[in-house]
């Protein structure tokens, strides 16, 4: 895990921001995302009031600062697994922009902040429909500040009441740790359609709804610090090692289905690589957050089981430091790939994105955040 670093950054208040600098949404839809209809009855007070912030901050936000990387850290990994011989497979998104957590600003909290980033970044770029409504069609990625902002304007439109109370409905300025109901929540609130998927394999998920849907509030019980899960000093997985590998092997099977799915568009194919129009995975275990944005797999010889990579972006990493490796074709592998021997946690979530925007009636639907639970 980080280890914390002094968090700052250039405040803003809405009531500062000249008249001139605001700008309303591309359309009245947008900004009535989550709104109870007012064409009869006309906006209340406070609707007037949300709306007034709203425009307030899409004027005001402020784009996140990252290294650029010419080529494209898409690119470079594309050409390195092409590069790879063997009998391999890999599956990977299309554009996605690293977003490292800073020592100034965000080390030792602000993972979920940058894997938000790093998804937007993708969306910003793949999804028209997206980004003509994802904050209020600036077109750009915010920074952390501006991100908190979003996430309280959307508690206000009655998105993911446990997450409201949980945080006292105020995230903007503090250092706490977020996870995947808050990416979702920010996104719903846009009329994305963000969903959530559980992996766990412990007896403490009894919260079930309808149609084995879980409901989760914040993400705080992945993000409890307790002591590492030994490992054997044995070069010989233990038993126990062996069972965790067969259950992560779902989580495994679950990506790269996702990636490999038929729905998926193919936007480019090559004779080992491939890339999906989905969407990067927002990762979520116990202490951390990272973006998958991809899956290998590696035919297994003379019968044996095919071996999996997941394909990872960790914000924990300098972007420098990737495109280095990535550019000279060394070292790579142990920034990037994940195998699933390295799944050693009881408990995931993965966040996605279907295509499209909800409508006003669907978006009072994803107001509830729920998940999909798979027990392994």
């Amino acid at each position: 895990m980080f280890s914390c670093g002094k968090y700052t950054h250039r405040q803003f208040y809405l009531q500062d921001v000249p008249q001139h600098s605001k700008r309303p949404f591309p359309n009245d839809d947008s900004l009535a995302q989550g709104a109870s209809s007012s064409i009869v009855r006309g906006p209340s007070p406070y609707e007037n009031v949300l709306y007034e912030q709203i425009s307030c901050l899409v004027g005001a936000q402020v784009r996140s600062k990252i290294q650029r990387i010419e080529a494209g850290v898409m690119n470079l990994l594309r050409s390195c697994l092409e590069s790879e011989g063997g009998s391999s497979t890999s599956i990977i998104s299309g554009h996605v922009d690293h977003h490292q957590s800073l020592s100034s600003e965000d080390k030792g909290w602000g993972c979920g902040w940058r894997n938000i980033q790093m998804m937007s970044s993708h969306l910003l770029r793949q999804r028209p429909e997206t980004r003509e409504v994802l904050f209020g069609g600036c077109g750009f990625v915010p920074d952390i500040p501006s991100l908190q902002r979003w996430l309280e304007i959307a508690w206000d439109k009655g998105f993911d009441a446990v997450g409201a109370r949980h945080f006292d409905s105020k995230i903007y300025g503090v250092k706490k740790w977020i996870g995947t109901s808050e990416c979702v929540t920010l996104l719903r609130s846009f009329g994305v359609r963000a969903r959530i998927v559980d992996f766990d394999s412990t007896e403490s998920s009894s919260l079930q709804g309808k149609s084995g849907k879980r409901v989760c509030g914040p993400m705080d019980k992945y993000l409890i610090k307790t002591n590492p899960l030994p490992r054997s000093s044995s070069l010989e997985l233990s038993q126990e090692d062996a069972e965790n590998m067969r259950g992560q092997q779902v989580l495994v099977d679950w990506v790269w289905n996702y990636f490999s799915s038929k729905r998926a568009d193919v936007l480019h194919n090559s004779k080992n690589v491939i890339i999906s129009d989905k969407t990067p995975l927002y990762f979520q275990h116990q202490g951390h957050s990272r973006t998958i944005v991809g899956i290998q797999k590696q035919k297994g010889n003379r019968g044996s089981q095919d071996r999996y990579n997941l394909l990872v972006l960790d914000p924990g990493h300098r972007t420098a430091d990737l495109e280095r490796s990535l550019t000279t074709k060394k070292g790579w592998p142990r920034l990037l790939k994940r195998g699933v021997h390295t799944l050693r946690k009881p408990q995931y979530q993965l966040c996605y994105v279907d295509p499209g925007i909800a409508n006003s009636e669907e978006t009072e639907q994803l107001k509830t955040i729920d998940s999909i639970l798979i027990r392994f």
